[in-house]
């Protein structure tokens, strides 16, 4: 059962057996993309049916895989897959910080949902440390006031030493609120031991105190076979192995940040006749990339290209989104992609932008004030009658509507941008609006402008299309609206499950996948619910 607090947030209320703070356990890593999100996940779904009221928690994120919570706050991706597999609402407290990368050495700032402007690296950690402790502390603990257990997910590797003193989302976090420490280490990627053991090894007494169990993520082969690596670890450490965790296909989970390990980036050439293909271009500030996760859910396949080759063996090409949509733009130009592009659409092809994507398919994207570097102007690809001017303004909503060209097929999604896009008179739009909720909606009062009723582009020739909804192939109809009739003589798959009812289905086998490899007696009991376990 649900209940919201003063701002809305729709978090479970605790069980009866509850009572002052909710205890919190940390799922921490050895390094990056070792699989904390991943177990996190897992363990949130796992509580869930063992009963508990369960929310996730991450202070800080880096990431340009954001979602928009229903009260129109951004946090990571992330941390909105743990809330669904949590069985909650998202709110901005389950992420009070997201850093979205913009260039090597700078990021947007978003706080409690909110946009804050850019920072450098280093302009980021000479700020006061104390007060941005104090703030994502105090979310943590409106999650525990609501919740049986919050499961905190850590950032990169827990024991950075030269990080520690301004660390805000590691070992502060589990100090705060005297919570065990379960430390991931990926065997995958080779040096499971010196992992383990150096991450300990580095640690204060009083850090290291706080680790009271290891899992092992992403064993390949017969587990059996690290039985004795499993009690060199426990002798070594004085740690209990939790699980050796074997690596699985059968559950997928949308991505943290990165492109998940098994996308296909430059792969070969398409070579299966029976099958929908579309090129996504790895663009440097890929944004929400898992936009094309419910593509492949449907059996379409998706390919990555980070380098400039032929397009003609695909069906479509897709700019999706970024967070630097002008060096972005200009990266296209110098790579040979933007080239590429224009004569696969001069060949008859289909191209189709998502948010940066869109606005880069224009014939220019203007930044006066410098909202995602300097300022200035850069010419689009020319392939759409529209121009973007970026605004300090950031528009961050749910939306939901009607394809003008199908208006029977329903749509919906989110919009993160700070853009202001404008047709050429008479250009077709590709939506009509019909309800927006959040940040930045041109009109409060719900009586939207002409401009702000609608969203995207189509070209003349209606071969080019652009969108700011993010999360637009999930609702049923609009994939195969929009791609279907590129290959007419394929059977379109069936809009059955729902992206919504499939990514449920991944939760339940990721939680399968771990109760059959995690000591869960030993982990509920580090939280003082051992019996959840038997």
């Amino acid at each position: 059962m649900a209940r919201a607090d003063a701002q809305g947030a729709g978090v479970p209320a605790r069980s009866p057996r509850g009572s002052g703070l909710a205890p919190v356990l940390c799922v921490f890593g050895t390094g990056s993309d070792v699989g904390k999100s991943w177990i996190v996940t897992g363990l949130c779904r796992l509580a869930r049916r063992a009963g508990l009221a369960v929310v996730p928690y991450k202070a800080q994120n880096m990431s340009n895989n954001a979602a928009v919570t229903p009260l129109g706050g951004e946090i990571g991706r992330a941390q909105h897959v743990q809330a669904e597999a949590a069985g909650v609402v998202p709110h901005v407290d389950m992420n009070p910080i997201l850093l979205k990368p913009n260039t090597d050495t700078g990021s947007q700032v978003i706080v409690l949902g909110r946009a804050r402007g850019n920072q450098s690296a280093r302009a980021w950690f000479a700020d006061d440390i104390a007060a941005r402790r104090r703030l994502v502390l105090a979310a943590l603990d409106r999650l525990r006031a609501r919740a049986d257990l919050v499961i905190a997910e850590g950032a990169g590797s827990c024991a950075e030493v030269n990080l520690r003193g301004r660390d805000v989302v590691n070992m502060p976090v589990a100090h705060h609120a005297e919570a065990p420490v379960v430390l991931v280490a990926d065997i995958h990627r080779g040096g499971v031991f010196a992992q383990v053991v150096g991450t300990l090894e580095v640690m204060d007494a009083r850090d290291r105190a706080r680790v009271a169990g290891v899992i092992v993520n992403r064993f390949r082969g017969d587990v059996s076979l690290f039985e004795d690596g499993r009690r060199w670890l426990e002798r070594r450490t004085g740690l209990p192995v939790l699980g050796v965790v074997p690596w699985t296909r059968a559950a997928r989970i949308e991505s943290e940040d990165g492109l998940p390990v098994d996308a296909r980036v430059d792969p070969p050439p398409p070579a299966e006749p029976d099958r929908l293909h579309v090129a996504v271009i790895r663009l440097p500030h890929i944004a929400n990339f898992t936009d094309f996760d419910a593509l492949e859910a449907r059996g379409v396949a998706v390919h990555y290209l980070a380098r400039p080759r032929d397009l003609a063996p695909y069906d479509a090409v897709i700019l999706p989104g970024s967070k630097n949509t002008r060096g972005d733009l200009a990266w296209l130009e110098r790579s040979g992609h933007a080239a590429r592009i224009r004569a696969f659409h001069a060949a008859g092809g289909h191209v189709l932008g998502i948010c940066g994507g869109y606005q880069m398919l224009g014939r220019s994207v203007a930044d006066p004030h410098g909202v995602e570097g300097p300022p200035g102007e850069t010419p689009g690809l020319g392939l759409l009658p529209v121009e973007t001017t970026l605004a300090r303004a950031k528009t961050v909503t749910r939306t939901r509507g009607r394809l003008l060209d199908a208006p029977e097929v329903a749509v919906a999604g989110y919009e993160i941008h700070a853009g202001r896009t404008r047709r050429d008179p008479g250009a077709r739009a590709l939506a009509a609006i019909e309800a927006r909720a959040g940040q930045g909606t041109a009109d409060p009062s719900g009586e939207a402008e002409a401009e702000d009723a609608l969203d995207g582009a189509i070209s003349a020739d209606g071969r080019v299309r652009g969108t700011y909804l993010h999360g637009i192939f999930d609702e049923p109809g609009a994939a195969r609206a929009l791609l279907g009739p590129l290959r007419p003589e394929l059977p379109w798959p069936e809009d059955t499950p729902s992206p919504r009812a499939w990514r449920d289905a991944q939760y339940d086998r990721l939680a399968d996948h771990l109760a059959g490899c995690l000591d869960l007696e030993a982990l509920w009991g580090l939280v003082g619910r051992p019996e959840l376990g038997r």
